[in-house]
C-alpha cells in the first residue's frame, strides 16, 4: 500500500532531521602543485574542515608538494600555458601573449602577481592555510605508489601527514558526502 502524503512527509522529515546530526565528508584528490592549483585545494579543505566536516586530501603525483617539506615553499605559477594568466590587476583585464611565458622571469613574475593578488585579497599564505587545516582537523596523505615514482621519501613529508595508499583513500572516497579531484 503507498504511504499517503502525511506519511511521506513524515519521512521526509525525519530523514533530514537524522542529516542534520550526521557529520558530513569531503574527498579531495589533490594531483596539482602549483601556487594557483594549491590555493583552491586549501581553500576547499580548510573551509570543510572549519564546518566540522572529515576531510581528507589524498595528494598525489604534483600534488605531494603540498605534503613535501622541500618543495611545498618553492611552489610557483607557471606563465606558460596558463590561460587565465594573469589575474585582473585593479580589475582590469590584462591579456599576456601565451608564448611570452617561455621569457626567462616570467614565472617568478606570475608567482609574486599570484602571492601579492592573494595578500591584498586577504587571503592567507600557503603556509597559513596549511595551518588552518590542520587546526581544523583536515587530514593529508601522501600517495605511497607516487612517492616511489616521484623518488620522494617518508622523511620529506611533513609530520601531520600519513604515508596511504590509493585503496585505503578510496574506502574513505566512497563514503564521502562529495569527492573531488583537483
Amino acid at each position: 500500500m503507498a504511504a499517503s502524503p502525511d506519511q511521506m512527509l513524515q519521512q521526509i522529515t525525519e530523514a533530514e532531521a537524522d542529516d542534520s546530526t550526521r557529520t558530513k565528508s569531503l574527498a579531495l584528490v589533490a594531483s596539482k602543485g602549483g601556487l594557483d592549483e594549491v590555493y583552491p585545494i586549501l581553500i576547499m579543505a580548510s573551509t570543510a574542515g572549519a564546518l566540522g566536516w572529515d576531510t581528507q586530501v589524498f595528494c598525489t603525483f604534483y600534488g605531494l608538494d603540498i605534503v613535501n617539506k622541500k618543495r611545498r615553499s618553492k611552489m610557483k605559477v607557471s606563465a606558460l600555458g596558463n590561460a587565465a594568466s594573469p589575474p585582473p590587476i585593479n580589475g582590469v583585464e590584462m591579456r599576456v601573449p601565451a608564448i611570452l611565458g617561455v621569457l626567462p622571469g616570467m614565472n617568478r613574475a606570475a608567482t609574486w602577481m599570484m602571492k601579492k593578488w592573494m595578500k591584498d585579497s586577504r587571503i592567507p599564505d600557503i603556509e597559513e592555510m596549511w595551518d588552518i587545516c590542520i587546526e581544523s582537523g583536515v587530514q593529508f596523505h601522501a600517495c605511497s605508489t607516487t612517492m616511489g615514482v616521484m623518488k620522494v621519501d617518508q622523511d620529506d613529508i611533513v609530520d601531520e601527514a600519513s604515508c596511504l595508499g590509493a585503496a585505503a583513500f578510496l574506502d574513505f572516497a566512497s563514503r564521502a558526502d562529495l569527492a573531488l579531484f583537483v
